[in-house]
């Protein structure tokens, strides 16, 4: 990516607060408590007609007790390779902190690769710039330090002055636009970030046997079977009683953002538990949203004592589960043995491409005005419905409008009979069916 500006730093200097003013919306979870950003986080932002890219990284942290420190300092270091401007954060309120002095050494071997800007936060007075002076002492940058306001942004346009000057290209404005999206959501631990991790080839998110581990919804673009994707890794998603602190009420906004904001939710199940109630949930979110849906099952191969018809038992009590629902595939892999990853993906973006499909308006009425002839809607009070003319509306999602003399007589079951006449003549598997009746 060209014009990539990294923030890096120690934990709490407020790198989160400064990457949601430079993207311009609250995209990273930002909170008092330490620790609280673990993976890259990407945004895009503008300044004087010049676009970036922004990645927000976890504290770098050394010889702590926290369990991710190794994970996030390797993500830390991935960003500095990956920006071509480095933001180094401190945070005048609490001083020159022995893990600067610590994360500063580090960042002297890009010294001589790329710009390091020296960025003191927190400076809302005149008197709390005055005392950024003593991270001179740190020796870093260009001999400049800037000091800011990232709550404010106070200062941070002389910053993005000089950041900016060392971008030869305007880049561009939304990198992602028109790219499709697939969020990869589930409850805690089901293999999430291992999947997508796995398919990218990098350690794009941090994986551990900690539930909870990816906080913000991080993601990527891949490649694959002649199509680009942008792949969404989301925060667990864990029933409300079980939301105990606000990082975590937060990372589930995000996650369920992130689906809204999705094309396709790759729902991600683990075998060992088989289907839960907050499974269920999040499938049936992801269906009141409107979005393809592929359903995982993970962890595969930890089922023992396998037989024939184990796989054809265990979806078909999926799909009791998750009745009336009953067009999503139920893909069997095992992230950790690569089983069927490939298979998943590809269901994924056949998924995606079922969601697009938009059928001629003369196949439609040859094929389904055959079908209601076959079984016309039954008489309500004495009433015939006729149905005349069917065509696809031109919406984000397959919706289908019939034309006939008395709609509102039209029943439900009747609705079912065409959507599944619908699925057997022309597919759509993974993708909720609208349907419309209007008056002719």
């Amino acid at each position: 990516m060209k014009n990539t500006i990294a923030i890096v730093g120690r934990p709490n200097v407020g790198k989160s607060t400064l990457f949601n003013r430079l993207v311009g919306q609250r995209k990273a979870i930002m909170d008092n408590e330490s620790g609280v950003t673990r993976d890259r986080h990407y945004g895009y932002g503008d300044w004087i007609g010049k676009y970036y890219t922004v990645i927000d990284t976890g504290g770098y942290v050394h010889n702590s007790e926290d369990v991710f420190e190794e994970e996030i300092n390797k993500q830390v270091k991935l960003a500095i390779d990956e920006a071509d401007v480095v933001l180094f954060m401190v945070d005048v309120d609490a001083g020159l902190h022995p893990l600067d002095e610590e994360f500063a050494n580090v960042l002297r071997r890009y010294q001589d690769k790329k710009p390091i800007y020296l960025v003191a936060n927190k400076a809302d007075t005149n008197a709390r710039a005055h005392a950024a002076g003593e991270f001179y002492a740190l020796g870093m940058g260009d001999g400049e330090i800037y000091s800011i306001s990232s709550q404010s942004g106070s200062g941070t346009g002389d910053l993005l002055d000089a950041v900016v000057s060392h971008f030869e290209e305007e880049g561009v404005e939304e990198p992602d636009a028109g790219v499709p999206k697939i969020a990869v959501v589930g409850r805690p631990n089901a293999g999430k970030s291992s999947f997508v991790n796995l398919l990218l080839g990098t350690d794009r998110s941090i994986v551990t046997d900690i539930a909870g581990t990816t906080r913000d919804s991080i993601s990527a673009r891949y490649n694959a079977f002649g199509n680009e994707f942008i792949l969404v890794d989301t925060a667990g998603l864990r029933r409300k009683t079980k939301v105990k602190e606000d990082v975590e009420f937060y990372s589930v906004l995000r996650a369920i953002r992130a689906m809204e904001e999705s094309d396709v939710c790759v729902v991600m199940l683990d075998a060992t538990r088989s289907i839960e109630a907050q499974d269920v949930n999040i499938i049936a979110l992801a269906d009141k949203n409107r979005k393809g849906i592929v359903i995982l099952v993970n962890k595969w191969d930890l089922i023992e004592d396998k037989e024939t018809n184990t796989a054809k038992e265990f979806e078909a009590k999926i799909m009791e589960k998750i009745a009336p629902i009953a067009y999503p595939p139920v893909v069997f892999i095992s992230v950790l043995n690569k089983q069927r990853v490939h298979k998943a993906i590809e269901t994924a973006i056949q998924v995606y491409e079922n969601k697009m499909h938009k059928i001629p308006t003369s196949q439609l009425n040859e094929v389904m005005l055959r079908e209601i002839e076959k079984s016309p809607p039954p008489a309500t009070k004495g009433k015939m419905v006729r149905i005349k003319y069917v065509t696809q509306l031109p919406t984000h999602n397959p919706v289908f409008a019939f034309f006939c003399n008395l709609p509102q007589y039209v029943k439900e079951s009747y609705t079912r009979y065409l959507e599944n006449r619908l699925r057997e003549n022309f597919g759509f598997q993974g993708v909720p069916i609208g349907i419309v009746f209007r008056k002719k």
